[in-house]
This record gives structure tokens, C-alpha cells and sequence, in this order.
């Protein structure tokens, strides 16, 4: 039976594919690289809620200008 050949993929179509697979990977690797370095400091990841130290945000600090 002859079936009907389907056409090949865009460039485009290409790019995106390629680039989803990267992404992903990138993702898994950095999640990787993240729980080693959890494991060998012997903290949890991704960190449990409430699991922060002081449980406030960051908070800049600004030094002043000195007078001229």
C-alpha cells in the first residue's frame, strides 16, 4: 500500500523542538547540581516551607553618602 508521505518539519518547527529539549535537560541538570551541592552541605532541597532562618525577606542596606 502506498501511504501518503508526511511533509518534513519547518526549520522553525525544528528550532523550537531543539530548543524545548535544551531547556529541559538545562532544568534536570541544574536540579541535579543543586541537590549534590544540598547533599554534600547536608541540607534538604528544595527546602521544606518554613524551613528559612529568620522567615524575613532580604533586605538591602544602603550605606550613606558622607558630606562633601
Amino acid at each position: 500500500m502506498n501511504q501518503p508521505k508526511k511533509p518534513l518539519p519547518s526549520l522553525a518547527e525544528i528550532e523550537r523542538e531543539v530548543i524545548a529539549e535544551s531547556r529541559e535537560w538545562g532544568r534536570q541538570r541544574l536540579q541535579e547540581r543543586l541537590q549534590q551541592l544540598a547533599d554534600e552541605s547536608g541540607e534538604v532541597f528544595p527546602p521544606q516551607p518554613g524551613q528559612a532562618s529568620s522567615g524575613q525577606p532580604a533586605q538591602r542596606v544602603r550605606k550613606r553618602k558622607t558630606d562633601r
